[in-house]
């Protein structure tokens, strides 16, 4: 599967990528939104199921009229990292860890919808999505799919095998990322170098259309490079500035704010 194989759709505001993954279809919607997030709809003989929320008010409705459209039978919303949105597809069960849960409802997930909440008013939906079914084990069925959970200390990414997709939350072959410091990045890298291994055509992703795996080898390159700027650098500035430098086409300046800010604490 090619990450540029694909019908376009166009909406109101977002848009869908539609890919024809043979055991299934995807439909990946682009929000458009100021966060630049994807939502996305694995589709399977018209039973579906949905990654991540959407979490402004007018993408809400776009992606609900979307799917009735489609006509797709949703059996679930599988909430990772973006649980922000709670009022989209009521009733819908919502799948997630306890993990998940706690970074969406009372950590860094929370903090990040009480921050987008102020800046964004009421166009923003800050209600958090409430959990209907804690998932324990390490795999996860809905619309006949298999899905592997890979956690981690936040929440969890996902492989999805029979599909040959993956979904992280972040990735961005050409824009920075949030790296939690030098023992994050190892993580990431690992992470990586295994989808490439296994060969995992289609990357998924909360933040940037879907990529493939020559963009997570130019991730792994940009992870290693992130780590000697950092060991080079004796302040957040400089760091900044250094990866500025190496990097100057690459988006997500906020995203390395952060970064800077996890390995300079």
């Amino acid at each position: 599967m090619e990450k540029n194989d694909f019908e376009a759709i166009e909406l109101g505001k977002g848009a869908v990528r539609v890919y024809d993954l043979g055991a299934a279809r995807l439909h990946a919607y682009q929000t458009n939104d100021p966060l630049a997030d994807e939502v996305f709809v694995v589709e399977r003989g018209g039973r579906g199921f949905v990654i991540e929320l959407p979490c402004f008010r007018d993408n809400i409705a776009e992606l609900e009229a979307y799917v009735r459209g489609q006509d797709i039978a949703v059996e679930g919303i599988v909430a990772a990292y973006h649980m922000a949105g709670g009022s989209f597809m009521p009733g819908t069960p919502v799948y997630s860890t306890g993990e998940a849960e706690a970074y969406g409802h009372e950590g860094g997930g929370k903090a990040l919808v009480d921050g987008f909440a102020a800046a964004f008013g009421e166009a923003f939906d800050a209600s958090v999505a409430q959990v209907t079914n804690l998932v324990e084990e390490a795999e996860l069925e809905l619309a006949g799919v298999r899905m592997r959970l890979v956690r981690n200390a936040d929440a969890f990414d996902l492989e999805l095998p029979e599909l040959g997709a993956a979904y992280l939350h972040m990735l961005g072959h050409d824009c920075h990322s949030i790296v939690a410091g030098p023992a994050h990045a190892d993580a990431q890298i690992a992470q990586l170098q295994g989808l490439v291994e296994a060969g995992i055509d289609l990357i998924l992703t909360s933040h940037y259309t879907p990529e493939d795996l020559k963009d997570a080898r130019t991730k792994i390159a940009y992870l290693e490079e992130l780590k000697r700027l950092a060991a080079a650098s004796t302040t957040a500035e400089g760091f900044k500035a250094a990866v500025g430098a190496r990097f100057p086409s690459y988006g997500g300046a906020n995203y390395l704010d952060m970064t800077a800010g996890f390995f300079f604490v």
